[in-house]
């Protein structure tokens, strides 16, 4: 069984109350979970931390959950989504950003098929880079695989380093993968991964996934072509607009 989980934190620095928002006569949140309905998942819950979401959610007949307000993660809120729920260990979680309102099933539908394969301990998306500005900004993760297409290593950084090429001409002579924040999880491991204490590399890079690489876990990779916009501040709803109801 596929369960998809939507985490939606009603808190943000920079966006409070951000899963509410109105899009053109529907929340993000809402828009996210239709999104996810054309997809192949057999189950989708929205989890969160607020009575104010619970309330809407309801209001669009999606099925929710309340977890705890002490989550520093989407991985963990999930996590304990999970347990709430009694997922089966050897089913398939699905963590879906809740501030992706055009999210495309088909990305959702590429990460569930690496589990066809029943060694993927856990999936994700990845992305070739096709610009400087994207292979030097620090807030698009990128990836290094290996020849199973599995992570390596994630970094903000540049990696891998083409020795004896100037930057500006790395592209033309090796393929760089930007990383897609949709994971997918076999239950079991979701259960385990959450209780890790957080790694060095974890700390130093910003990146909870270098926690699981640390501790030995596998990290399956497909690469898609499509990338939806996060909308992350109130500004980014600006290029919402734009791009799809202009």
């Amino acid at each position: 069984m596929i369960t998809g989980i939507i985490p939606a934190r009603y808190e943000s620095t920079r966006f409070p109350g951000k899963p509410l928002v109105d899009i053109h006569g529907k929340s993000m949140l809402q828009r996210v979970y239709e999104q996810c309905q054309k997809s192949k998942l057999d189950r989708l819950v929205v989890a969160t931390d607020d009575e104010r979401i619970v309330a809407h959610v309801n209001t669009f007949g999606a099925e929710v959950i309340l977890t705890a307000s002490s989550h520093k993660s989407g991985t963990d809120r999930i996590a304990e989504a999970a347990n709430q729920l009694e997922l089966q260990d050897d089913g398939i979680v699905v963590n879906i950003q809740g501030d992706e309102p055009f999210i495309h099933p088909e990305d959702i539908n590429l990460l569930t098929a690496c589990f066809e394969n029943l060694t993927t301990q856990i999936a994700t998306l990845v992305k070739k880079i096709d610009a400087i500005e994207t292979l030097e900004n620090t807030n698009n993760p990128k990836v290094v695989l290996n020849t199973k297409q599995e992570a390596l290593y994630f970094s903000r950084a540049p990696i891998p380093h083409l020795k004896g090429f100037k930057k500006e001409d790395w592209l033309n002579h090796h393929t760089f993968f930007k990383h897609i924040g949709i994971y997918g999880f076999r239950t079991a491991v979701l259960k385990e991964i959450t209780q890790l204490p957080s790694s060095l590399l974890e700390q130093k890079e910003g990146l909870e996934q270098l926690r699981w690489l640390e501790n030995g876990y596998r990290i399956q990779t497909a690469e898609t072509n499509s990338e939806s916009i996060a909308v992350d501040c109130p500004e980014d709803l600006i290029r919402i607009d734009k791009k799809f109801f202009s």
